[in-house]
């Protein structure tokens, strides 16, 4: 009787023992195929518009901080077409991880804001630097956020801000000295977005495996023109190229 009972009680654990590491399995699988990469490339299909000479004059400090001419960086765009400092970004994912611990870095060099364009999550610090000998005012024009607005004299090299909430889409930071600098923030609930390199290419990794709305937005043409489309992500790559073009006159 008593063994009976024991080879029961065996037969039992084992079932248990083996019931969890089918879900242990299981758990595992699904974790490792829910992630994917989105990849593509951002061209402009047309003739670049003719780059703006930026008026630098007024302010001694920044002429002599350049060797040569500098232009609006506002349509960066190679011979091929290739848009460098376009904005890929998702909307509507759901993400529960924490914020970077590393701060997003906005320098002011050459009476340049550097970079012109990136993207940071909500919550997460701003630090922002003057390598500049001269006088800067930080304004930020968010929609949703409070702005922010001080000033940075020569002496000041570092200040610190946040953004605590997302924004729905960019927004620019200026200095209210300097009326040529500006830089474009996207603020963000995840960390699913990118910014194009010189050859126009992004890539955003470890996104949740689902169907999204993507975005890419370029300085030039703005939110209302931005285009928008939608990706479905599994394990892997998948790729996304977007297009733009010059409005057709009505």
């Amino acid at each position: 009787m008593f063994f009976g009972n024991f080879k029961y009680i065996i037969k039992y654990i084992y079932g248990d023992i083996m019931t969890f590491r089918f879900f242990i399995a299981l758990f595992a699988l699904l974790t490792f195929v829910e992630a994917g990469t989105l990849k593509g490339h951002v061209k402009y299909d047309g003739k670049a518009p003719k780059p703006k000479r930026l008026r630098m004059d007024a302010d001694p400090v920044c002429g002599s901080s350049h060797s040569g001419p500098v232009y609006s960086e506002n349509f960066k765009m190679a011979k091929n077409g290739s848009m460098a400092e376009a904005l890929v970004y998702l909307k509507n994912v759901r993400y529960s991880g924490g914020v970077p611990s590393e701060p997003a870095v906005l320098d002011q060099k050459g009476c340049i804001y550097v970079p012109h364009v990136f993207g940071m999550m909500a919550g997460q610090e701003l630090l922002i630097k003057n390598s500049d000998a001269t006088l800067h005012n930080i304004h930020s024009m968010p929609k949703v956020n409070k702005e922010f607005n001080f000033a940075m004299p020569k002496v000041v090299k570092k200040k610190k801000s946040t953004f605590a909430k997302s924004e729905p889409d960019p927004f620019y930071i200026k200095c209210d000295v300097h009326p040529w600098m500006k830089t474009w923030v996207l603020v963000s609930d995840h960390p699913y977005y990118a910014v194009t390199d010189t050859d126009g290419n992004f890539s955003i990794d470890n996104i949740p495996a689902g169907t999204y709305e993507v975005v890419c937005w370029q300085e030039k043409f703005g939110s209302k023109r931005a285009i928008t489309s939608t990706v479905t992500i599994g394990d892997g790559e998948t790729t996304k190229d977007f297009v733009f073009s010059r409005p057709k006159k009505k």
